[in-house]
């Protein structure tokens, strides 16, 4: 099912936390969403005692107005999630994927609504939260009242969640085609990949 790359539209509502996107990466042109959901509460913060920040901690914030919805990148099949992609370099689609959360959040979808899949390099929050060990780590994914993020080595443990994001940014074919499979059986509404198009097309035309 390839995918035709062109302006995207996230269609679906967010709210929540926000990351700082990753030093050295240029983030893409902030893209317009639909109009918001009812906004989501402050998440509560996690018992135990303190620890330092994670590199992406978020800050739940009140919805945005969002811009009038526009096409899809692809058409959603009859019983699974829209997908929608998002080009990106290798280099830029982790800040790609953080914009598209964003957006997401300022639209009134809830933190824990929402899945971040990477095929290369972790997310910061996700070394972070792995060096108080596993066990923590994916105590918080349970709690599911928070963005996750997680790699494609790990992605089956996953739980699904409304809307999963996947940014291919780096691995081998073999880890992206793990990661997309595992983000589309994953993604209860939406599925947005940030990447590069060719690459992506050539994943999902091999049966993904």
């Amino acid at each position: 099912m390839p995918l035709i790359p062109e302006e995207p539209q996230i269609h679906e509502s967010a709210q929540g936390p926000r990351a700082t996107p990753s030093s050295g990466r240029t983030a893409p042109t902030p893209r317009p969403v639909p109009g918001p959901r009812p906004a989501a509460p402050s998440r509560p913060g996690r018992p135990g005692p303190p620890r330092p920040a994670p590199p992406a901690q978020r800050t739940s914030r009140d919805a945005a107005p969002a811009a009038k919805p526009g096409p899809s990148a692809a058409p959603a099949a009859a019983d699974g999630p829209q997908i929608q992609l998002i080009p990106a370099s290798v280099e830029g689609a982790l800040d790609a994927a953080e914009e598209a959360v964003d957006l997401l959040l300022d639209s009134g979808r809830a933190p824990g609504d929402v899945l971040v899949i990477t095929t290369g390099e972790q997310h910061p929050w996700a070394t972070h939260e792995l060096s108080f060990g596993e066990a923590s780590y994916w105590a918080q994914h349970d709690a599911g009242d928070d963005v996750f993020y997680t790699d494609a080595q790990v992605a089956d443990r996953a739980k699904a969640r409304p809307v999963v994001v996947v940014a291919v940014n780096g691995g081998p074919e073999s880890v992206t085609a793990t990661a997309l499979k595992a983000a589309h059986s994953r993604a209860g509404a939406l599925l947005i990949v940030c990447g590069d198009p060719q690459r992506i097309n050539s994943v999902l035309g091999a049966g993904v």
